[in-house]
């Protein structure tokens, strides 16, 4: 049988639900996944097989009027995660419908994707909304844009979810396929660790915190009795910042700590050892290095 393998780039506003579905289709969570906005900074691949097609999922950070140089980063890293792909996959948040933002992003696909580049609408989270609703919303969609399909969906629960995989492995061109078969994501396991400790992070901080620290792994140590030590760096911009994420008598830190290290031994399947140390960066938002081992291009910030 003829083989198929093709790049799917999800891509819509931030919280729409991106990650959520891209864990849901490969069946493991390999994108971090908070009820904050713009918790995905740079484009993640996870890789999912239907039949003889290997569909390789990018999450791309949400589409948002960036304010600073890491929001910049965040928005190219997304339309070109999605220029870069054989189909795109618009996800639209069934109970928000037709916002600002979405507007943007259909006035947006004109101009940053190849000509003839197959864009689906996805309108998720469907149990949130009346069905009268969701025909409105699905009627004015299609009326902007030229979709090539429209699918109503809740990654979060799976409904309708099987539906769209089916459809993207008839979709896909045909072609050998990129990547073993029980490979799940394409990520660095050092980036996938700072990821997982970042999540737990955005979990447990409040406001803005979240979004002016970053988390490096700096050492992975391979032990005899198979376990690893992972040592990160958290990366944060004021004293002050430091004092709320360490917590009263470190306590915060610790939570953290904790979590992050089972979710990493689930992921790893064995025992974990995890350090984790803070460090006050005042100008980590304008180095280059920080942004490389984010994933994403300093120069893009410009």
């Amino acid at each position: 049988m003829t083989r198929h393998c093709g790049f799917t780039a999800l891509i819509g506003e931030p919280n729409a639900g991106k990650s959520t579905l891209l864990n849901r289709m490969v069946g493991a969570k390999v994108s971090i996944v908070t009820h904050k906005v713009q918790t995905t900074r740079a484009r993640i691949r996870g890789i999912a097989i239907e039949g003889e097609t290997q569909i390789i999922f990018v999450d791309t950070p949400g589409l948002f009027r960036p304010r600073r140089r890491l929001d910049r980063a965040m928005v190219s890293a997304a339309w070109s995660g999605a220029a870069d792909a054989d189909i795109v996959l618009l996800l639209v948040e069934a109970n928000r419908g037709l916002t600002e933002g979405v507007q943007a992003i259909l006035d947006g696909l004109k101009d940053h994707l190849p000509m003839g580049t197959e864009v689906a609408l996805i309108i998720n989270k469907i149990d949130r909304v009346k069905p009268e609703t969701l025909l409105s919303l699905t009627t004015k969609l299609n009326e902007s844009y030229d979709f090539k399909a429209t699918f109503m969906i809740s990654a979060e629960k799976g409904h309708g979810v099987e539906a769209l995989r089916l459809w993207l492995a008839k979709e896909l061109p045909a072609g050998p396929w990129h990547y073993p078969e029980d490979q799940i994501a394409d990520a660095p396991l050092r980036q996938i660790a700072a990821e997982i400790t970042r999540e737990k992070l955005t979990l447990r901080l409040h406001q803005e915190l979240p979004y002016q620290l970053t988390v490096e792994t700096e050492n992975w140590q391979e032990r005899k009795d198979g376990s690893v030590r992972i040592d990160q760096l958290i990366y944060v911009m004021r004293d002050g910042h430091k004092g709320i994420l360490l917590g009263p008598k470190g306590a915060t830190i610790k939570g953290v700590s904790m979590d992050a290290r089972k979710e990493l031994a689930e992921f790893l399947g064995r025992e974990v050892h995890l350090f984790l140390q803070v460090k006050v960066r005042p100008n980590w938002l304008e180095e280059a290095e920080r942004y490389s081992e984010i994933g994403l291009n300093f120069r893009d910030g410009d």
